[in-house]
């Protein structure tokens, strides 16, 4: 792989949370940068360099193939997805379409570029899941290694079964350089629809003193990472991962999901009683996810950095931030952006204080 500076990117998904960190970090490293977006969960306005980000639907294959006609990047990290397991449940048919036909999009659009120019030789970083391996972390007694079967539990685990299994083929078939980065439970600012960004969104809203917390199982237990440690090894991957290969991004510190709410009741300041919501419970859930890392760290020297501790700090100061925001119609300042784009360690801190600057002003009317 050349040097990253001489790297021409493209990002799908530039726009959900993985994604516009990934977009963030790399526009002030690469020669060029690309994202597209479709239905974008991160406001658009809060990331740099607006005219490098293009409306693309994955699962149109033709505006797919326009576009990697238009920019051949060297380097495509495929993170375009509905990412949601309970989403899943209720659009199966748009999650397959979207992350099955979507992948498989991208994957023959590289190809039919290849065939004309055979030159042509990106690298691939497919977005796959442990929501991959399903029932067979109900039987594991530790992170589970890369070598266990594939047996999704929800639609979004079949879409992504699929995803890796697709780049794998593409890679045996056609010899387009693919990377299967099977990503764990990860977090941190711009979060949505997970446990720690739920949390920190609902005790964020709460009054000074805290109160009542609407919640799931509380009982299982996640290996969290933050978004700053699955960017490095993905781009780790980029450099030095094996064609074909499945890696697991994990983070490394298992903790009960319950175990969080005193880590956000201490950085909040308030009490969170925690009320069980039948709604929020999903009709399978695996007891532990976590993963081994071990042929990732062997390939690319990486390991996570940050503690779960870090993660709740992040993702609280940002949603601290923005229930502050929408109260005062302030927008975040661009300083902060940035310090969330490096992984700064003061970024909670920063976050924090802006928020309680404005966190007792009344709602703009």
């Amino acid at each position: 792989m050349p040097d990253r500076a001489q790297w021409n990117v493209l990002i799908t998904g530039a726009c959900g949370m993985v994604g516009s960190h990934m977009y963030e970090r790399l526009q002030a490293e690469c020669a060029s940068v690309t994202g597209t977006y479709t239905k974008p969960t991160t406001d658009l306005r809060e990331l740099p360099c607006a005219d490098r980000l293009v409306e693309m639907d994955v699962r149109y294959g033709q505006h797919v193939m326009e576009v990697i006609e238009r920019l051949r990047p060297t380097v495509i990290f495929h993170l375009a997805a509905q990412s949601y397991p309970t989403v899943s449940w209720e659009r199966p048919q748009e999650t397959l379409e979207t992350n099955v036909v979507g992948t498989a999009n991208v994957f023959e659009a590289v190809r039919a570029l290849r065939r004309r120019s055979p030159a042509y030789d990106p690298v691939v970083v497919v977005a796959s899941s442990s929501a991959s391996y399903g029932a067979s972390l109900l039987n594991s007694d530790g992170p589970i290694t890369e070598d266990a079967a594939l047996l999704p539990l929800h639609p979004y685990g079949v879409s992504k079964a699929a995803t890796d299994l697709l780049a794998f083929q593409y890679w045996k078939s056609d010899g387009i350089r693919s990377i299967r980065a099977r990503i764990f439970n990860c977090s941190g600012p711009r979060k949505k629809g997970d446990v720690v960004s739920d949390f920190a969104r609902r005790i964020a809203a709460l009054p000074p003193e805290g109160g009542t917390l609407r919640v799931g199982n509380l009982r299982t237990r996640r290996a969290f990472l933050h978004v700053a440690d699955l960017i490095e090894a993905l781009i780790g991957l980029a450099q030095k991962g094996a064609p074909g290969e499945a890696y697991n991004i994990s983070g490394e510190e298992v903790v009960e999901v319950g175990a969080l709410l005193p880590m956000f009741e201490a950085i909040s300041g308030k009490r969170a009683l925690p009320d069980v919501d039948t709604s929020l419970l999903r009709p399978t859930d695996e007891p532990v996810i976590a993963g081994d890392n071990t042929r990732l760290r062997r390939r690319t020297g990486w390991m996570p950095l940050r503690r779960v501790r870090d993660i709740v700090d992040d993702v609280y100061a940002d949603a601290a931030w923005r229930v502050a925001s929408a109260a005062a119609a302030t927008p975040l300042p661009p300083a902060i952006r940035r310090a969330a784009i490096l992984g700064d360690p003061r970024l909670g801190l920063a976050l924090r204080s802006l928020a309680g600057q404005h966190a007792d002003r009344p709602a703009a009317s």
